[in-house]
């Protein structure tokens, strides 16, 4: 497998590793860039993955609830020049606010759900395409609910209300008020925007992430040179370490850096007379999981001009 500059390039950015160091782990992976990360931290030299907050793709998040349950919907552009269309913002909030109503089980779903204007989403959806003149797509949706208590939602760096780039919602279980909850789920929003948790517990973790830093830890613990069971507990150790750090109730609270999300959520129950549980989340970062094609515009201006 082939790889480019633009990929040793990538690879530093991700890793924080040398230049020579890129090229040579993705000489060694045949450019696997996936597996050229990996090769990095297991010799040590690149920091865990990155949770980058570099998009691949335009576009915008929506947000939307209604006290016990909310949405939360990603749709895409190809610039974000149309992100800042108020029609495409239009769109974006008003099929939100129909996933919400309808309880759009998935995006075919929220396509086929009548649109407010006529027609359906996914008809205003393919106006939009003609009358804007770039593509867009209904990527992905999630929604959570409780049965007492409060679905809160945060908007990173928004563009317009409920409208940005990284979306949260928060749901707590609990008999208490509105005037306990929403102020506690927009701390841990906000929390969950910066911190980025894979999972809401380490049990919840996606199974071949786990398998893969146990790999690295195991290759890692091999070159320390030390007996095999000792190998053993440094791999587990790091394995319990990135659980622990990647999973939401036992991340540090990053206002504190100290306190363990689900301490904070005990001690605000506690204060407020009644328990509150944090049963579920969503975090919709914009372009997430989208490879980008990086173009070079000057190749490409060279190339409208016929020149080399």
């Amino acid at each position: 497998m082939a790889y480019t500059a633009a990929d040793v390039k990538n690879l530093r950015e991700r890793t924080g590793a040398g230049m020579m160091d890129c090229k040579k782990a993705l000489d060694e992976t045949g450019g696997d860039f996936e597996a050229a990360v990996d090769a990095l931290r297991a010799k040590g030299l690149a920091a865990a993955a990155k949770k980058s907050s570099r998009t691949a793709a335009e576009g915008l998040v929506g947000v939307a609830v209604a006290g016990t349950k909310g949405v939360a919907v990603e749709v895409n552009s190809e610039t974000d020049f149309v992100a800042k269309n108020e029609q495409f913002q239009d769109f974006v909030r008003n099929a939100t606010q129909v996933a919400l109503e309808t309880a759009s089980a998935d995006i075919e779903a929220l396509k086929a759900a009548a649109y407010p204007e006529g027609g359906t989403v996914a008809d205003k959806l393919t106006n939009n395409v003609a009358t804007i003149g770039e593509n867009q797509q209904l990527r992905r949706l999630k929604h959570v609910a409780v049965t007492n208590g409060l679905v809160v939602p945060y908007m990173h760096n928004a563009a317009a209300p409920n409208l940005g780039k990284i979306g949260v919602l928060v749901a707590l279980e609990s008999e208490a008020g509105a005037d306990v909850l929403e102020p506690l789920g927009k701390q841990i929003a906000m929390h969950i925007a910066a911190a980025f948790p894979l999972a809401l517990t380490a049990d919840e973790l996606d199974a071949e992430l786990i398998a893969r830093e146990r790999k690295i830890a195991a290759e890692k613990a091999a070159e320390s040179g030390k007996p095999a069971e000792v190998q053993a507990k440094m791999v587990d150790g790091a394995v319990a370490k990135y659980a622990k750090e990647n999973a939401l109730l036992s991340q540090l609270f990053v206002m504190d850096n100290k306190t363990p999300i689900a301490q904070v959520v005990e001690a605000a129950g506690k204060a407020a007379g009644t328990k509150i549980a944090l049963v579920d989340y969503v975090r919709f970062q914009l372009g997430e999981g989208i490879e980008k094609e990086e173009t070079d515009f000057a190749a490409e201006v060279a190339a409208a001009a016929g020149l080399k």
